[in-house]
């Protein structure tokens, strides 16, 4: 169940003006035209849509990493006009620290916010038990492979308890085992934690398997084309990947994004 309200963007704007390009910049350039959306506490959504369409922007716009030209952007009622210490972020790349160690790095948001102490801890080797990384919390970074130096980052991203976790195609660097190993990953932890997630993807699969709804961008300057409720039951499976409800869900966002044409 899903608490309404949690989320809300009203007309969001994004321009990116010539100035901020640089001198090569022949004219502003409109990185998200209009978007309006709202989530529930404990709902995982999808920004979908093409390389270039805005949905990173926006993603950093929610997370308070950059400004909005115009619009609004409301979570659990209050205005976000900068980076939330209560936010998660996951990027494309781990971006882990080569000089500290694992359990060290998992920790860094507590160090930040002035809090590492033995409950963080004891909260950090509990995150690591739950993504199979149990007695892996003193090695470096480069003794890991990618999934494993991801499910390091989703640790960090977990630790502090944030109230929304922005995740930027943290699986697309990943091999095809990998990055569905990931995916059920996510999901358990998403079940355990009720987190609320907002995840951007390039991925139609991927965002039908994820989410509880689909965003649909079009081409830049972007906009939401499409709004697609999936109802797919829980827990999910790989199984469920090949069944007619998937697929008519993919034909949609596909169609959506002009992969597909023709009537549904």
């Amino acid at each position: 169940m899903t608490e309404a309200g949690f989320g809300l963007l009203e007309n969001v704007r994004k321009v990116f003006f010539r100035e901020e390009l640089g001198r090569r910049a022949a004219e502003d350039l409109v990185a998200i035209e209009e978007a309006s959306l709202a989530f529930g506490q404990g709902e995982l959504v999808s920004l979908l849509g093409p390389s270039g369409c805005g949905k990173t922007t926006l993603l950093r716009i929610i997370a308070g990493l950059i400004p909005r030209t115009s619009g609004s952007v409301r979570i659990r009622g209050a205005e976000v006009d900068g980076p939330q210490a209560d936010f998660g972020f996951v990027f494309q790349s781990p971006n882990l620290m080569p000089w500290r160690t694992v359990l060290d790095n998992v920790l860094f948001p507590m160090e930040i916010l002035g809090k590492r102490d033995a409950k963080a801890k004891e909260r950090a080797l509990e995150l690591l038990d739950m993504v199979g990384l149990t007695g892996f919390g003193g090695v470096r970074p480069h003794q890991l492979s990618g999934g494993m130096q991801q499910r390091v980052a989703l640790c960090r991203a977990l630790v502090h308890q944030p109230s929304l976790l922005l995740m930027d195609e943290p699986f697309g660097a990943l091999d095809e085992l990998t990055r569905m190993e990931m995916h059920d990953l996510l999901l358990d932890i998403r079940a355990r934690t009720r987190a609320t997630v907002v995840f951007v993807t390039h991925s139609i699969a991927e965002a039908v398997y994820l989410s509880d709804r689909v965003l649909v961008f079009s081409k830049r300057p972007g906009r939401i084309i499409e709004r697609i409720d999936v109802e797919l039951a829980y827990p999910r499976s790989p199984e469920m990947r090949y069944t007619e409800g998937f697929a008519a869900l993919e034909r949609r966002a596909s169609r959506a994004l002009g992969v597909l044409h023709g009537p549904a």
